[in-house]
């Protein structure tokens, strides 16, 4: 989930083309790659209805060196929720449902912080990020991965929350909304999100090796490895475990079949052999590409934008009177970005296997493209973003690295560990236990078990918790609340580094003093 809303981008000096031919393009990822340390990615663009470019590039593995090519298999994350409203709008055209359906309707225990919101919570709000809740709420349920929680565990959580805005009035994007519409889809169609998504459009469309979750990749020998560089040196790590469900980012695919799906939109639903098929209505894509929630647009004159806004699984802006359609995606070492252009009939996918670089990186080759074929000159966008990024690095490294020292003169500060010692609870998250151990106070979820680590002074009542977890930078402060005898009755919680992913969203978490039974 982790969404990437980066809108810088980059070129490469000198080059200033009406369009770019394949060796162009060869050029200017290549370039974007070693600029950003990517270890490896794959680009496809489509124009007037056909493929003019599907390559991989770079390494699917630091280990394996094996090269990637144009069937290798990256998760695409977030640009699965797309897959997840166009299944929605193929059942909306069998009548199955509607869009303003109540979600109570066909979910009766959905329930959401208010009761008016929970009757009137339709279909389309599970897709708009305008529920009134906070950016990223309860996604610590799924990140890290390998906790416990269940699709009922979500639908249960939303009542626990509190909102930050007045219902449809805000944009704060969500992951845990789209789960829920995957557990409708798969309510009123009778079988799986993942089944659907096979059946209805991965079948039709010939991406016959796509796969809608990393459970369903029949073999992995072509199949990228998450990577970073946060560390130093590029490093992998293991793949991201499966969710409840794949809606809100489950999908393995590859450039070559998602030039197929790319083809679709473009062709407004229709496919295969002179276009005699047809995946969904005209109607239905004007529902998903209509703005459902409004965003500002941007300032750049350099695109003469209007307007900007989301729709329903697609972001959605303009550029030299040109509709804009997008997304973009990420889970931990794996970054991706679908742009479409329906006014000049283009297409262009880029997925990649590297953080932190990987978003900077596909937003620099996307708009890098999409700038030739608008006819704009030379931006520089790689050399744009590269400077973006380090100065980000630099102010969270500076950030992160002053809690650490001030946590390393604190060392010899006396500490009562047993006023902290204890398990504390959260009405949706669960329990958390601060625990002696060998002479360090360390913490630990009980129901995301690699959320847990030592916990180190800071000040006050303050400690910094170094979580085993180090996929992703998400260390975290742990602020307590004690009673008049100095004994902590609460914990409250948040990142440590300004750069943190929102999807850890410890500042959501209420967590109070509980004493558990013998």
């Amino acid at each position: 989930m982790k969404r990437l809303f980066l809108f810088f981008l980059s070129c490469i000096p000198g080059m200033l083309f009406a369009q770019y031919s394949s060796q162009q393009v060869d050029s200017i990822v290549l370039d974007a790659l070693g600029k950003f340390e990517v270890a490896g990615s794959a680009v496809a663009i489509v124009k007037d209805g056909k493929v003019v470019h599907s390559k991989g590039y770079g390494i699917k593995s630091i280990s394996t060196k094996e090269k990637v090519d144009a069937h290798t298999n990256f998760a695409i994350a977030s640009n699965s929720k797309a897959f997840t409203t166009m299944a929605l709008a193929l059942l909306v055209e069998e009548g199955t449902i509607a869009w303003d359906d109540p979600v109570i309707e066909h979910i009766p225990e959905f329930k959401m912080y208010d009761a008016y919101v929970t009757e009137n919570f339709n279909i389309q709000d599970l897709l708009t990020h305008r529920s009134g809740l906070g950016l990223g709420i309860g996604d610590l349920m799924i990140f890290p991965d390998g906790s416990d929680f269940t699709i009922d565990d979500i639908l249960a959580s939303f009542q626990h929350f509190k909102p930050v805005s007045a219902f449809r009035t805000q944009f704060d994007y969500d992951n845990l909304l789209y789960l829920v519409a995957g557990e409708l889809i798969a309510r009123k169609s009778g079988m799986s999100w993942e089944a659907f998504i096979q059946k209805r459009i991965f079948d039709p469309l010939q991406m016959n090796n796509s796969y809608p979750s990393l459970g369903h990749v029949k073999d992995k020998k072509n199949l990228a490895s998450p990577h970073t560089t946060a560390y130093g040196a590029l490093q992998t790590f293991p793949d991201y475990e499966e969710m409840v469900n794949g809606a809100a980012g489950g999908i393995y695919a590859n450039v070559d079949d998602l030039t197929q799906w790319m083809l679709v939109h473009l062709n407004q639903g229709a496919y295969g052999a002179q276009l005699k098929d047809t995946l969904f209505t005209v109607r239905s894509q004007r529902e998903l590409w209509k703005i459902h929630t409004s965003l500002s647009a941007s300032t750049n004159p350099r695109y003469k934008s209007h307007f900007s806004g989301y729709g329903l699984g697609w972001f959605l802006n303009d550029a030299l009177g040109n509709m804009i359609v997008s997304h973009t995606g990420g889970l931990p070492g794996m970054l991706s970005k679908t742009l479409l252009v329906p006014d000049i009939n283009l297409g262009i996918v880029i997925l990649s296997n590297t953080e932190p670089g990987g978003g900077a990186y596909f937003n620099s080759v996307s708009q890098t493209i999409l700038d030739s074929y608008l006819g704009l000159d030379n931006a520089e966008w790689v050399r744009r973003n590269y400077e973006y990024l380090q100065r980000k690095k630099k102010q969270g490294d500076a950030s992160s690295q002053l809690v650490w020292e001030i946590v390393e003169k604190a060392k010899k500060k006396n500490i009562r560990k047993e006023h902290f010692v204890g398990t504390y609870q959260d009405p949706w998250f669960g329990k958390m236990e601060v625990f002696d151990k060998d002479g360090q106070l360390w913490i630990k979820s009980h129901r995301s078990p690699k959320l847990n680590g030592p916990m180190h002074f800071y000040k006050a009542n303050t400690f910094a918790v170094k979580w085993e977890y180090q996929d992703m930078n998400a260390d975290a402060f742990a602020l307590f609340s004690l009673d008049e005898e100095g004994k902590a009755q609460g914990l409250k919680m948040k990142g440590i580094s300004p750069n943190i992913d929102f999807s850890f969203d410890f500042q959501d978490l209420d967590l109070k003093r509980i004493e558990e039974e013998e």
